[in-house]
């Protein structure tokens, strides 16, 4: 049991320090980052319902989570094919395809929870 415990914290170890290095490091994320600030003091500054603010957290998390996503899938194809390829350069637009729904899809929340507030 003592041996699961320790295996738990050192996960839970490795997961913030991708996390502090993805914050540090990668400028997608930052960028969206700071518009996840944006939208947050947009929520205080309308006053945004429980239900909106669920939305938006989940929508942020969306982003940042696929974009994470396609830094690690990024940095695997570059470490396993540093030259120009073809079928990497596909498997990384894939990636990043992944990111644009995910980004498309936040910005559908964001326009749902927020032109109300402007349209009164």
């Amino acid at each position: 049991m003592k041996k699961f415990i320790l295996g738990r914290v050192r996960s839970i170890g490795y997961a913030f320090t991708g996390f502090f290095f993805l914050i540090r490091t990668e400028h997608a994320i930052i960028s969206q980052l700071i518009l996840a600030g944006i939208f947050t003091g947009l929520g205080f500054y309308v006053e945004i319902s429980r239900e909106e603010w669920i939305w938006q957290v989940l929508a942020i998390g969306l982003v940042l989570s696929t974009e994470s996503l396609n830094t690690a899938i990024e940095n695997i194809c570059d470490f396993i094919h540093p030259d120009f390829n073809t079928k990497i350069g596909t498997i990384k637009d894939i990636a990043s395809g992944a990111v644009t729904f995910a980004a498309l899809t936040a910005m559908i929340i964001a326009g749902l929870i927020y032109i109300p507030y402007f349209l009164e």
